[in-house]
């Protein structure tokens, strides 16, 4: 099967696995309420989703079918406490900041469902590269979260000030709601109905019709 453009450029917008799949929302319950942490978990995230996906299929056609899920997840629970090490030594603060978030990542639908839907049918390269845009994929939204979350509940990006608060002598008065979790479903609520409303074919069909009684009620 050749690599197309469009394994990469497909999870973005039209395949997002949050805004049409609706997977991996909990991370940004807990994680963007800061630019930076929700950088950082979603680098963590795409780099143990796309070695997770190229492992697997490497090895697809050695996994006995029944074990195959307990092999997959033991290779994703490796490479997550690789991650995981490899932040507690090089950027102890943040991970201090994301807490036990990166350690979930193994439980994250999208890196199982990944890995099980496409890495076990496909070769390494296109499975890396599927992996690769499902994570950048999640990566837009949870930073987009994280922009609408930071800005208007700290007047900030980056931790840098953008809107001079008023305990800074400023005139913005920050909105408290935004740093609370109500605030990101409400924020990625808004963000699933505008990414629907671009692109209509996302919407799925109404699983019941409703039906007006012809020549009155029976």
């Amino acid at each position: 099967m050749s690599l197309d453009l469009r394994t990469l450029t497909d999870p973005l917008v039209d395949k997002n696995p949050v805004t049409v799949h609706i997977l991996g929302i909990c991370s940004a319950l807990a994680v963007t309420t800061a630019i930076s942490t929700a950088l950082t978990l979603s680098i963590a995230l795409t780099v143990v989703l796309a070695l997770s996906a190229g492992i697997i299929s490497l090895i697809r056609h050695h996994i006995p079918s029944s074990i195959r899920l307990i092999v997959q997840i033991t290779i994703i629970a490796s490479l997550v406490i690789v991650a995981d090490q490899f932040l507690i030594a090089f950027a102890y603060e943040m991970s201090q900041r994301l807490s036990v978030f990166v350690s979930l990542i193994a439980t994250n639908c999208i890196v199982l469902g990944r890995t099980e839907a496409f890495a076990t049918k496909n070769p390494p390269l296109r499975s890396m590269v599927d992996a690769a845009g499902n994570g950048l994929g999640y990566s837009l939204v949870l930073l987009a979260v994280a922009a609408v979350r930071e800005l208007f509940g700290a007047g900030s990006l980056f931790g840098f000030a953008v809107l001079p608060t008023v305990a800074d002598g400023g005139w913005y008065q920050p909105l408290r709601l935004m740093l609370l979790a109500p605030s990101a479903f409400i924020i990625l609520g808004l963000l699933v109905w505008a990414v629907r409303s671009w692109r209509p074919a996302q919407v799925e069909a109404p699983e019941f019709v409703l039906r007006r009684a012809e020549g009155g009620s029976s």
